[in-house]
């Protein structure tokens, strides 16, 4: 009889305990921020510019973890299998959200594995030439490209890429053929314009800035229409003497789908709280990244669904395809 109460009051204690971390405020500790680009770039740079004041919000500290590759699928799979319990977070572009799925469907994961939290940033390209290949204007790129089609070798951050959308739609929109040079992130991309081994980049502007300010690279202007103060001293494509030609990226933050709901609220709220804060918005600024939060989580699901037409329309129309 004694045993039986013993044994009685173990399973009660341990119910208790169970029942005490079930119920433990999130974040009880670390939550991990997993980048699918090189550091240096520009996703790289978003997820370091929030993880402070994001982490303060929460009450613990976020690790970004950089697991570059794939165009960004290997940390967007790595992200949608993990456990759906708050602590494992994906910055995502248009690539690993929309572009790698259409592009190759024997990916190990779909865009329905990864649950929306909110739209973080917006940001226009930055085409960049080195100073000394002769491409000085956009108008100079356009001619050298038809005067000797595939011979302009461009750098991006990797197959499926916005850059390498951005600048295969410039591609179609200027009638011309350039050749993709794929690297694991926009810092290795610029590097390689930078020392010559290829020409001109189609970058994301925490990238591209640095070594244009520098004089190092030759900024030819702006993917969008008109010039913008994100990117004082280039061009827009109608000043550039390509009018049609319009394009911006955006990135976000997702969570493994089935993430609870309540933890969801509390990564949007924590965000929304990260990037209402002058100091943040100023130095995502600086590198020409400007802030763009989504009213929720559900809008920002809706957003996706209409905007994943835009990327899936213009892989199809461009004829990208995986090396």
């Amino acid at each position: 009889m004694h045993t039986t109460r013993i044994f009685s009051a173990l399973i009660l204690a341990g119910m208790a305990l169970a029942t005490q971390a079930q119920t433990s405020p999130y974040p009880a500790k670390p939550v991990r921020v997993v980048v699918g680009f090189a550091p240096g770039g520009a996703a790289d740079y978003v997820a370091r510019a929030i993880s402070d004041a994001m982490g303060k919000a929460l009450g613990q500290p976020l690790i970004i973890e950089n697991k570059a590759g794939a165009g960004s699928s290997i940390a967007a799979e790595f992200v949608a299998k993990a456990a759906p319990d708050g602590y494992t977070v994906l910055i995502a572009s248009p690539s690993s959200i929309s572009v790698n799925p259409a592009l190759n469907p024997k990916l190990g994961y779909s865009a329905k594995d990864l649950q929306p939290v909110t739209k973080i940033t917006s940001s226009p390209l930055v085409i960049a030439s080195n100073p000394v290949s002769g491409i000085n204007s956009v108008l100079d790129l356009i001619a050298m490209a038809k005067k000797a089609p595939g011979s302009i070798n461009y750098a991006t951050s990797g197959n499926g890429s916005a850059p390498h959308l951005g600048a295969a739609l410039f591609g179609q929109i200027a009638g011309i053929e350039m050749t993709h040079i794929p690297f694991k992130g926009g810092a290795p991309a610029v590097q390689s314009v930078v020392a010559g081994d290829t020409q001109l980049t189609f970058g994301t502007p925490p990238s591209v800035l640095p070594m244009i300010q520098a004089g190092r690279l030759r900024g030819l202007g702006v993917s969008t229409r008109e010039r913008t103060a994100l990117v004082p001293g280039l061009p827009g494509m109608q000043e550039a003497g390509v009018p049609d030609y319009a394009i911006e990226f955006w990135y976000g933050i997702f969570v493994p789908a089935g993430t609870p709901p309540a933890l969801v609220k509390k990564l949007f709220d924590a965000a929304t709280n990260a990037l209402g804060q002058a100091s943040v918005r100023a130095s995502l600024a600086r590198e020409g990244t400007d802030v763009d939060l989504s009213r929720s989580p559900e809008q920002f699901a809706a957003f996706l669904g209409e905007d994943a037409k835009f990327w899936v329309k213009l892989v199809k129309s461009a004829g990208v395809r995986i090396d």
